[in-house]
């Protein structure tokens, strides 16, 4: 049966029939020509009698079972390590693509091409991440001028030619720097924030800024200007924030490394949700110079990374003192660390461990994320460190009220407009006013902008209780006899977007100042990332990176996210069609044919299917089940309801629906007045080479 000539067009993600569906026809996808995989599977269907749970009818045979960690279930989320090939920027680390341009085989052009052929595919197509709110219109030119830096032997640094991703508040003298408002769309600051300034001297290029939650007041990443940022392991949940942008945007291989900022958990909760490494760095170990703040006693900017090494190349070049930020007085006195030397892969070998049981989480919606995050540490353990339970009484209450964020953002705002020549608004109020802002920010702004004075009895607290909070961190510490204090940097996964986001610990490193590293801790059973949070006593930094890479050397835990995966001949992966026609029963009249086509980026199926040779008023239904372990499992969507013969559409497998459709464990059924009890046949996608 030669019906299908090409991919289907990529489901845009509504239940409805894109247009063409209707006739045989396929529709070639979006942009690209891909002649996929189509296969035709003609099956008998056999019904399911009662009394006959593990016996299928006229066959004798078991209905299929749940598959296993098989090799097909892991075609569409290929692991990070390869044994051969070419070099992939889904996971090489900057040294890596610094040794591949030495050797000519790779110029940072072709870099800035791979990074912007992924974002038109993954950010603007396919899941539509919408990570980038801007892309750099010179990055091609800095990038050649950068090659001719090295063809005249002239290397700057490990980020010369390298293109990264900073986060939409970070000043650059080129670019407009919004924050994600759109009363700020088209400000220009008169130049780069110090951290910038620091980069482009390395040799990088900014190829493109991110998206973040608006102004920073929030950890889903949804702004006026940007929209809404996808979680590249689900498009339905959100990536974390505010620097979530950032976070998608290195998760989905964007760029080689980016910036975001922490006020509470801004960096690093995009870590957790992105399974990638970021620090939040002491207070006053990198200046904030330059970033459109939030709160300055809490604000903190940094990188976010796929791996360790990234991550210690990026903080060699950004951190160190600044005289335009005061906070980074604390450095005088004090070696300026070398992360990247500092990396040991027997780090955690003696190290002692607090685990804060306070932070774990006892409600239910908790468990799932603090049974993985346990397992993290036992890998810790396994890897030469020791661990003890450490209480800190009143830790959560000290934490929360340690937050100056109300007190200081209106403030600090009103600062940053009046010393930003140009600037389109003064204020938080005026903003408000004129409407130029998300409605998700409604609150955040209001409760903010309520505030009357700069110096109030409640601020003065709250800075008092910063103090307490950094003492009593130290004297558990202390008692304790640990170098460091581990605990869920979220006690959930991430949230669908539109929900509030719960279960951050985003406060005891921002409320104390103490350095704290995001490092992965696992994924739950259908795919979402999940991390862990090391703390450390102030300017243990590069020890606490140290401890993150020996970590990752003995885990490995990076994974592909499912909706960025390696492009094909440049290209956004094509849709797989098959086919399946099913004679009822033997000797019956009737059958039912099926086309569908998987999308491995968005993880839906595409249906067409239609019931032939039987009255419509005897259909019931088709289905989608989930194979059982010993028989069929449970219908997991309606395809076609009662009374219809032919029905199209769409449905949204998710993570745990495509791999078990990859792995064989799912089936359809069709139930009908003569088999009310169903008919049934199990599918599964055609093989196919592993694009790695």
């Amino acid at each position: 049966m030669d019906r299908c000539k090409a991919a289907w067009a990529r489901p845009g993600g509504t239940g409805r029939a894109p247009e063409g569906w209707r006739g045989w026809g396929c529709r070639a996808p979006l942009g690209h020509q891909a002649l996929a995989l189509c296969i035709s599977i003609s099956v008998a269907l056999v019904p399911l009698l009662a009394g006959q749970d593990a016996a299928w009818a006229q066959t004798s045979q078991a209905p299929p079972t749940r598959a296993g960690d098989s090799a097909a279930s892991r075609l569409w989320a290929p692991p990070a390590s390869q044994a051969a090939g070419p070099l992939s920027v889904l996971d090489a680390t900057i040294p890596e693509l610094q040794e591949a341009m030495a050797r000519g085989e790779l110029t940072s052009v072709d870099l800035v091409e791979i990074y912007l052929a992924r974002i038109e595919a993954y950010d603007r197509d396919g899941a539509r991440l919408n990570a980038i709110v801007r892309i750099n219109p010179r990055a091609r030119e800095e990038a050649a001028a950068l090659d001719q830096e090295r063809a005249r032997g002239a290397v700057r640094g490990p980020l010369h030619g390298i293109p990264v991703i900073v986060k939409d508040n970070y000043d650059t003298r080129d670019l407009p720097t919004t924050g994600g408002s759109v009363a700020l769309a088209g400000m220009v600051p008169p130049d780069d924030a110090f951290q910038v300034t620091r980069l482009r001297e390395a040799g990088a290029i900014v190829l493109a800024k991110s998206n973040m939650h608006e102004l920073a007041m929030g950890i889903t990443t949804v702004s006026s200007l940007g929209g809404q940022t996808r979680n590249p392991y689900d498009p339905a949940r959100n990536p974390g924030g505010s620097s979530g942008g950032t976070g998608a945007a290195i998760a989905g291989a964007f760029g080689a490394v980016g910036w975001g900022t922490d006020t509470c958990g801004s960096i690093r909760i995009p870590s957790c949700f992105n399974n990638l490494f970021g620090l939040r760095p002491t207070k006053g170990l990198s200046s904030i110079d330059g970033i459109i703040p939030l709160a300055h006693t809490q604000d903190v900017g940094g990188p976010l990374a796929r791996n360790v090494t990234d991550l210690a190349v990026a903080l060699d070049a950004t951190v160190g003192p600044d005289s335009a930020d005061p906070a980074t007085l604390a450095l005088e006195g004090r070696e300026i660390p070398r992360f990247r030397d500092a990396l040991d892969p027997e780090a955690l070998q003696g190290v002692r461990l607090g685990v804060v049981a306070e932070l774990f989480g006892d409600p239910p919606e908790d468990r799932e994320v603090d049974s993985l995050l346990r397992d993290a540490i036992g890998r810790m353990v396994e890897a030469g460190a020791d661990t003890v339970t450490v209480e800190i009484p009143g830790l959560e209450e000290l934490a929360r009220a340690s937050g100056v964020i109300n007190y200081e953002a209106k403030f600090d705002l009103m600062d940053y407009f009046a010393a930003t020549p140009g600037a389109p608004v003064a204020s938080l109020e005026e903003i408000m006013d004129q409407g130029l802002h998300h409605e998700a920010l409604e609150d955040a702004f209001r409760r903010r902008e309520r505030v009357e004075v700069r110096d109030s009895e409640e601020y003065r607290t709250a800075l008092a209780k910063r103090d307490a909070l950094a003492a009593a961190l130290l004297t558990a510490m202390e008692e304790n006899g640990v170098d460091a204090l581990a605990y869920p940097n979220v006690r959930r996964r991430p949230a669908l977007i539109g929900e509030s986001q719960g279960g951050s610990n985003c406060q005891v490193s921002a409320g104390s100042g103490f350095p704290a590293m995001a490092v992965p801790g696992g994924f739950t059973e259908d795919g979402l990332p999940t991390g862990l949070e090391v703390l450390g006593r102030p300017f243990d930094d590069a020890r606490l990176v140290a401890m993150a890479y020996a970590y990752e050397q003995a885990v490995h835990p990076r994974r592909r996210p499912p909706a960025a995966p390696a492009l094909e001949d440049g290209r956004l992966p094509a849709p797989v069609p098959f086919e399946i026609t099913v004679p009822v029963v033997p000797g019956e009249e009737g059958s039912l044919y099926g086309r569908f086509a998987f999308d491995p980026v968005v993880r839906t199926l595409a249906f067409d299917v239609e019931v032939s040779g039987i009255p419509e008023e005897e259909v019931y239904a088709v289905t989608l089940h989930r194979v059982g372990q010993e028989s069929s499992g449970p219908a997991i969507h309606r395809l076609m309801g009662p009374g219809q013969s032919r029905e199209a559409g769409v449905v949204a497998l998710g993570n745990s629906g495509a791999e078990e459709l990859v792995a064989g464990g799912l089936s359809l059924a069709l139930y009908t007045a003569s088999h009310p009890r169903g008919l049934w046949t199990a599918f599964r996608l055609p093989p196919r080479d592993d694009p790695r």
